[in-house]
């Protein structure tokens, strides 16, 4: 059976195809359409449907549209509560009509569409399916957290066999999801989007408000929490949104930081405890923190965390199309990886570098001739295969750069135009990981977690190595990824570094490169000094003198 799944309620438009089971595609319209996030100036636009992404899923698999058997839309209009304490009824009403129309626009965007196949699936209950059924596990506790939903903030449950059975759910307005965006607000940065930004500046402060912070943010006892208003400005003065931080923001950042991260651990403890299961899944925004993530596993209950890797909003049109293919008595699979998104042939890639009237060459040794590069600390753009669903670049749409040179981490947040305080992230081969990395998850195929640099190589990887000594490392299989091991093998037969700096392909304000029109105009508007399309090679200067 084939069912779409579709995300446009809040922002991170995206779509997601099951087709007997498998994932087969999943992409988000960001990646089309060239606007972050889904957003507009408008704020509503932000619910604009995945037109263009879900009709490329049903191209992948050569599927039309009446071929569907089901279509997911992540959001239950009639779970809504009117007059909910903090939430703008105005604004609930608009989106409340809107998905209920839900079925009539997908009509009308994916002609041949039977409106009455639409099913819509609470918000969370997509998010869980997203982690659970998503995860190779079987059966595990799964915990959703993020801004919110129709009426919750969070689910707490299990999956087992197939079968999410729902223990808690914290209704609105508490949520942790929101009182993050707040704190990401009043620093000056963009809220529902550089939640991140907060994550890496607390590393920089200390958590001095943490006694009043657990005043006003703490768990129930009966697997929720209460988030209590709060006035940021007590604490730290409002961010200019400039780059530039003071020393009360960075300490603000990490009292929140700090005091989610305890929270998560006693949620966890409670889901435990009623589920004796030892895999957490984890989805929904908050778990895109990789820091609180790796706390989880280091001090919490369970002995594995899995975190689904498109875990924000753009991951709920996977798990609504898991969900329905579920209670269609369809058996589900793990998905097979990030790389759900397009890709083109080689023919195809020459055929635009041609277009563009740009000297290219298809070196013999591929990895050799950009190890090399990288060996003479130059930066590189690759594009290889298809693209990744989520926020991390995971190899596949990614600026690459030379670990050992401390200066490149100013020189990447220059090229992509970012606070200087952001950290870049290192990939390494997965048999490797463990000589370089400690105290994380290895394997850690997704990005979503920190680990400690061990004391030996902090000094020779300085570009990676973030100020409280961690890195977001990125494990790559041999197997899975052949072309991305043996560019690692080749730079440290270079360099005597097994690690490579791997940071998203994209600049400020910009989705992450999707096609190859988008890494040509990235390559041709960033001081990047290589482009890799594919088998082909592009040096700046050539392109330059040509």
């Amino acid at each position: 059976m084939r069912f779409l799944g579709i995300n446009a309620i809040f922002h991170d438009p995206a779509a997601a195809l099951v087709v007997d089971g498998e994932v087969v595609a999943a992409a988000e319209e960001e990646r089309f359409s060239r606007r972050k996030h889904g957003k507009r100036p408008v704020a509503f636009s932000a619910w604009e449907l995945p037109e263009q992404a879900a009709a490329w899923c049903l191209q992948r698999a050569g599927l039309r549209a009446e071929d569907l058997d089901g279509v997911a839309y992540s959001y239950d209009p009639e779970l809504v509560r009117p007059g909910t304490a903090g939430l703008d009824t105005g604004w609930e009403d608009l989106r409340t009509t809107y998905a209920r129309r839900a079925p009539a626009f997908l009509a009308s965007a994916l002609p041949g569409l039977d409106g009455a196949k639409v099913t819509f699936v609470p918000h969370h209950v997509a998010h869980a399916a997203s982690a659970g059924l998503a995860a190779p596990y079987r059966r595990s506790a799964v915990l959703v957290c993020d801004g919110r939903g129709e009426a919750v903030s969070h689910l707490a449950g299990v999956y087992r066999d197939g079968d999410l059975s729902v223990l808690a759910a914290q209704e609105l307005p508490h949520s942790l999801g929101l009182m993050y965006e707040d704190v990401t607000a009043h620093l000056g940065f963009q809220r529902s989007s550089d939640e991140y930004k907060v994550m890496a500046l607390a590393a920089y402060g200390e958590p001095r408000h943490l006694g009043e912070l657990r005043e006003l943010i703490y768990t129930t006892g009966d697997g929720g929490f209460h988030v209590e208003p709060v006035d940021w400005s007590v604490y730290a003065k409002a961010g200019t949104g400039d780059g530039r931080w003071t020393a009360g923001q960075a300490d603000l950042a990490a009292g929140v930081q700090r005091r989610l991260e305890e929270v998560l651990l006693e949620l966890a403890a409670w889901l435990h405890e009623r589920t004796g299961e030892r895999c957490l899944t984890m989805a929904g925004g908050v778990a895109l923190n990789c820091v609180a993530n790796t706390r989880l596993l280091r001090e919490g209950p369970f002995e594995q965390v899995w975190v689904q890797p498109a875990a924000g909003d753009a991951g709920t049109a996977l798990g609504g199309a898991l969900h329905l293919a579920r209670l269609h008595s369809e058996p589900v699979a793990p998905m097979p990886g990030a790389g759900l998104g397009r890709e083109w042939t080689d023919e195809e890639l020459a055929a635009w570098l041609t277009t563009a009237a740009v000297p290219f060459r298809r070196p013999a040794d591929l990895a050799a001739a950009v190890a090399a590069e990288l060996a003479a600390d130059r930066i590189v753009a690759w594009f290889q295969g298809r693209s990744e669903y989520g926020p991390r670049a995971l190899g596949h749409r990614s600026l690459l750069a030379h670990p050992g040179r401390a200066a490149n981490t100013d020189r990447l947040n220059a090229v992509k135009g970012r606070e200087p305080f952001r950290p870049v992230a290192p990939m390494v081969l997965a048999e490797r990981a463990g000589e370089v990395f400690a105290r994380g998850p290895l394997p850690s195929p997704y990005m979503l977690f920190v680990h400690d640099v061990r004391p030996g190589w902090r000094d020779r990887l300085p570009a990676v190595t973030h100020v409280d000594g961690t890195a977001r490392a990125q494990t790559v299989d041999r197997a899975a990824e052949p072309l991305l091991a043996r560019l690692l093998t080749e730079f440290e037969a270079r360099t005597g570094l097994p690690v490579l700096v791997n940071t998203s392909l994209n600049t400020a304000g910009r989705p992450m490169v999707d096609d190859p029109r988008d890494a040509l105009e990235c390559f041709g508007s960033a001081p990047v000094d290589l482009l890799v399309l594919g088998p082909y090679l592009v040096r700046r200067g050539e392109v330059c003198s040509a």
